[in-house]
């Protein structure tokens, strides 16, 4: 009888549970800006999966990406390729683009539609391999990654009924068209001025998907616009090639002056846990780890010409070290995947900046005098208190002090102080 007293209310509590739980016959969004990255991946791939676990009526991934990483790129084909539920591609909003991996996500999905002032194409594999050049074995590899890519897309657009040579030419000549003429050339489905009128036009349409042809029924649907967790958001910023590099610098910077000054704790912090934050986002670049050898050398030669007198040598090795390694750092032609300039240099010269400033401030302190303690007391000026014949007393920095001189100083006559031993001074006149 309890049971049945309280199953109204239960009946209420999952009337009034959020949509977003059970998402039944909902249409998913989930919004793609900036790199595909392995975080994007991650994020995408598991909407994909929840959507498909309540039963989704519909996919649409809204997004604008100048490109990003194979791995990544393939990890989110394999999701909608595995997807039960239609997964619509949908360039947007007007000014984005589908360029390189987004031009692969768009053709490997069942739906392909892009906003009027949007672009797709220019989908040429990147220097994968970090380094390339004019040799014969970089050319050959080149085109082996040509060659695999081509045959990639032409497989996804063939499998979707899209224009295959089209998308070869968008890998093999970088080839990018207007909205308008990749429906023309048979490339996307359609061309819809927002996501409203996408959800309109896809009503009542058959689409195949791995289970067989399925029949959308889009209208009057509720709309769930899915975004990062907090977790995904930090980790996709951090995974962004410029934050990264200032992270790596500014970690770099704060060890450095942690360990040519122990005891500032606070730069020590500071480095180290951007140091920590810069390394993980590396798991999720294409890191030239030569290039991140040449920057650690690079803080290594600063910190040794603290202590070694080299007159300037070291720390120019390290600047021309940090520079060719900084350059170096990111193993891709790919500028989403690239340190912008913008940042680099101005990153770099702040960080040569503190790093030179810091060894010629310690240079100088070393060269100073002690002004502190008995050995501060060595060529300071004082007055006769006591008559010194041979000893007596003098005043030397505020305080009356034990001292004993070669010859007799008279009273009120200025000295200067010699040496110290334990509490006495040694003294000569001023004027000597």
């Amino acid at each position: 009888m309890k049971i049945l007293r309280w199953l109204p209310t239960f009946c209420l509590i999952l009337m009034a549970w959020p949509s977003s739980v059970f998402a039944l016959d909902d249409i998913i969004v989930i919004k793609i800006n900036g790199a595909i990255n392995p975080v994007v991946a991650e994020f995408v791939t598991d909407e994909i999966d929840q959507a498909n676990v309540s039963s989704a009526e519909l996919i649409v991934i809204q997004m604008d990406t100048p490109g990003g990483l194979d791995t990544s790129m393939r990890q989110i084909i394999k999701g909608i390729e595995s997807s039960n539920i239609p997964v619509a591609s949908f360039v947007s909003p007007g000014g984005s683009r589908a360029a390189s991996a987004g031009t692969f996500i768009t053709i490997a999905s069942h739906i392909a539609v892009m906003e009027p002032g949007t672009n797709i194409g220019a989908a040429h594999p990147v220097n994968l391999m970090g380094g390339g050049g004019e040799s014969g074995q970089a050319k050959t590899m080149e085109e082996k990654v040509v060659n695999d890519a081509a045959a990639y897309i032409r497989s996804l657009a063939e499998l979707r009924g899209r224009n295959a040579q089209w998308a070869e030419l968008s890998v093999r000549n970088s080839v990018s068209i207007s909205a308008e003429e990749a429906q023309r050339l048979a490339v996307i489905d359609l061309v819809a001025v927002n996501l409203n009128s996408l959800v309109l036009a896809l009503d009542k349409r058959e689409v195949k998907i791995k289970k067989g042809t399925v029949v959308l029924s889009t209208v009057g649907k509720n709309i769930l616009f899915k975004e990062m967790n907090r977790r995904q958001r930090i980790l996709d910023i951090i995974s962004n090639p410029n934050i990264t590099y200032i992270l790596m610098m500014l970690g770099l910077v704060g060890l450095y002056l942690e360990l040519s000054n122990p005891g500032l704790i606070l730069p020590g912090v500071i480095g180290a846990i951007s140091m920590i934050l810069a390394l993980y986002a590396m798991q999720t670049l294409p890191i030239n780890y030569a290039g991140l050898m040449l920057i650690i050398l690079g803080a290594v030669l600063f910190i040794a010409e603290i202590n070694v007198m080299s007159y300037g040598l070291l720390s120019v090795s390290g600047a021309i070290s940090i520079f060719l390694g900084s350059i170096m750092l990111i193993d891709s032609d790919d500028p989403a995947m690239q340190i912008s300039r913008a940042v680099l240099y101005p990153t770099l010269g702040m960080t040569l900046l503190v790093t030179a400033g810091t060894i010629y401030l310690a240079a100088r302190s070393s060269q100073l005098r002690t002004s502190t303690g008995l050995e501060g007391l060595v060529g300071e000026a004082g007055v006769v208190k006591e008559t010194l014949n041979p000893q007596g007393r003098v005043l030397v920095h505020g305080e009356i002090w034990n001292a004993e001189s070669d010859v007799t100083i008279s009273e009120g006559e200025k000295v200067v102080v010699e040496s110290v031993a334990g509490l006495t001074t040694k003294v000569r006149k001023a004027s000597e």
